[in-house]
């Protein structure tokens, strides 16, 4: 996984792709294909995504490469 931090948040709270997907108006297959580390998400949905599902983890934690600790917003 490209992004096993965001993987792992999303497992945790049964956030889909298909969940993200209808929110960035993306198709599930393009963002499961961003979770693969098959492209990268656009700064912009990033954005979204945090704002949206995981408001209080930073970006930094979320679409990390590598497993990290959780880091909170304050």
């Amino acid at each position: 996984m490209a992004y096993p931090n965001l993987v792992a948040e999303m497992t945790r709270r049964s956030i889909t792709a298909k969940d993200i997907a209808g929110e960035i108006e993306r198709s599930p297959d393009t963002v499961n294909n961003w979770l693969k580390g098959k492209g990268d998400f656009p700064i912009g949905k990033a954005f979204k995504i945090q704002e949206i599902f995981f408001p209080t983890y930073t970006l930094a934690y979320l679409f990390s490469s590598e497993p990290i600790t959780p880091d909170f917003k304050e």
